[in-house]
């Protein structure tokens, strides 16, 4: 995250404490929370946080100037200097476990800023940002529609500059970087000509069409500028041994190590494919998933399978009471936004926002493109068949992400439940959604289906390669061809699939070892509580999910604090 404004954290070096002994970590970690995503206004939006120190947030873009980068860097390191002066010994359980996130954060925002700068590489965080500082307002009703498309016309009159900082910034860009920047910058365009025009109010069109068609404009020429100008200028899309390996730990924050983490993936892509191989017996695997592959929804009916399949698990919650469950009428089925298909080429989860916790979430399906050969489109419905599809819903949205978000917004006091929203652990974040779907078949989803549950292991091999991909990837110069073949021989994968996962591993960086970091950090936790007396498989799920995105490890750590204790 980029941030906009420096802050003095002079603050933080009077700390109060609190009746019970501990000193009261809030006032500080109110401080972090909103100042970091008042500098961030396109974050702030989606958070549900408008206004701060006078200024009126949903009408600004991201400030990625030279400036404001270095008054991002003065405030993290004011506030670390600050902040490191609390002593973390008499801080309560909860305290503790925000204080290390904040740090963490810092740490990891400075490593961004300080020595891996995106900023300078990647133009698809100019073109993202842009989309979602125009997509939040439009699509998510926080208050009245003029308000809010005011909003827009204000950040579309904010493009032109915007995209001068952009070209100034970039100094070089790996070809695919700047393939899927002009790709998702079409559909940024295709979004203010299309659904938010229409969409904008009568009183209001004339403001809009006048600073639509001069950002339209710059947008068209931003993309010739990428493919004209920066396109000769590449360099590698590899994070790179060392970067890596201080990234690492700040993401995962579990101690694992990337070799370690590597070693224990490929040990489990060889106990997975075992047990694949005993379901399917005499057929045999692959006879077995391509029987499994060849059932699946027409084209024009993927939408519809996944809206029936998410009522169908909602009700297998409720009914079999795995958790509690609230109401779920927030939660709604729509395409991923045309800016967000090269990162979210399946599909992907939008939670309501932390502060505006009653409005949409939403569950990203990401549509087949209507020029796409024939051939593409089968490979795409045979990897989401009528099983796949049907696990990726309870991935997404139930009982995977969307309930995890809905109890994350119910985390107090708030700063603790933004904090563990925005900054939340990406681990557990991405291993409670794996660990969910293991956990319906456990109890007998659809009957223990045996095509279920093969289909569920070849995602398992999906979810190893995810971890073996990134470590090789990145810090070990794995080429395009080995990579390809861990996916369509070793795992299973469709071809299709396979494609978009490595564009996915190129595009990203220790993000696809969070879903096997978590999932294998939260079933060895589940085995460990199982084993106390009065263990209830709700209560566990209702405590973990209750305390929000915290790394594995400090979610045990607070499970097994006494309860007047936890409460302080």
């Amino acid at each position: 995250m980029f941030l906009r404004r420096a802050l003095c954290c002079a603050l933080l070096l009077t700390l109060p404490a609190c009746k019970r002994g501990f000193y009261n970590l809030e006032s500080h970690t109110s401080e972090f929370v909103y100042t970091a995503l008042s500098l961030s206004p396109v974050n702030a939006n989606a958070a549900g946080f408008h206004r701060f120190a006078g200024d009126f947030l949903d009408e600004m873009l991201d400030d990625f100037s030279e400036a404001a980068l270095n008054k991002q860097r003065k405030f993290y390191r004011d506030f670390d200097h600050g902040f490191r002066k609390i002593p973390r010994d008499r801080l309560s359980p909860q305290d503790q476990a925000d204080y290390d996130l904040i740090l963490d954060q810092i740490k990891l925002s400075l490593l961004e800023l300080d020595v891996i700068k995106s900023y300078q590489h990647n133009p698809t965080i100019y073109v993202e940002s842009l989309g979602n500082a125009l997509f939040t307002p439009y699509s998510l009703t926080y208050s009245k529609e003029d308000l809010r498309f005011y909003s827009i016309i204000r950040r579309l009159e904010l493009v032109p500059k915007y995209l001068v900082v952009a070209r100034r910034n970039l100094v070089d860009s790996p070809e695919l970087w700047n393939r899927v920047a002009r790709q998702e910058n079409e559909g940024n365009i295709a979004l203010i000509d299309g659904p938010i025009r229409n969409g904008c109010p009568k009183k209001l069109r004339e403001a809009y069409d006048k600073a639509a068609a001069v950002a339209i404009k710059e947008l068209k020429a931003f993309n010739e500028w990428l493919e004209k100008d920066l396109g000769p200028r590449t360099s590698d899309w590899r994070l790179g041994a060392d970067h890596y390996a201080r990234k690492f730990p700040l993401v995962l924050a579990n101690g694992d190590t990337p070799s370690a983490l590597l070693a224990d993936a490929e040990a489990e892509l060889i106990r997975v494919r075992a047990e694949m191989e005993t379901i399917a017996g005499k057929e045999g695997v692959r006879a077995m998933l391509n029987r499994i592959a060849q059932r699946h929804p027409a084209r024009e009916a993927y939408f519809s399978t996944a809206e029936a399949d998410l009522a169908d698990t909602t009700k297998f919650v409720r009914d079999r009471q795995l958790l509690t469950l609230g109401d779920t009428g927030n939660l709604k089925v729509i395409e991923t936004p045309e800016f967000m298909h090269g990162i979210y080429s399946v599909g992907g989860f939008n939670p309501a926002p932390v502060l505006h916790p009653e409005l949409r979430a939403s569950y990203w399906l990401t549509p087949i493109p209507a020029d796409w050969p024939a051939d593409r489109v089968e490979s795409k419905l045979r990897e989401y068949n009528t099983e796949g599809l049907a696990l990726l819903t309870i991935h997404e949205a139930m009982p995977g992400h969307y309930v995890q978000f809905e109890f994350a917004n119910r985390v107090d006091p708030r700063p603790r439940r933004v904090l563990r929203s925005i900054w939340g652990n990406g681990p557990y974040i991405e291993g409670w959604a794996v660990y969910a779907t293991q956990m319906l078949l456990e109890q007998g989803y659809r009957n223990n289906s045996p095509e279920l549950k093969m289909t569920f292991l070849k995602q398992q091999l999906r979810m190893i390669a995810n971890a073996i991909l990134d470590v090789r990837l990145h810090t070990m110069n794995m080429t395009d061809e080995q990579a390809m073949k861990l996916m369509l021989e070793d795992t299973f994968q469709e071809k299709e699939e396979a494609t978009a996962k490595l564009q996915r591993a190129k595009l990203s960086s220790v993000q696809l070892p969070t879903y096997f970091a978590g999932w294998r950090a939260l079933v060895k936790l589940r085995a460990r509580q199982e084993k106390l007396p009065g263990f209830n498989l709700r209560k566990f799920h209702d405590q973990v999910l209750g305390i929000g995105a915290l790394p594995v490890p400090a979610v045990e750590r607070l499970l097994n604090v006494p309860a007047a204790t936890l409460a302080k």
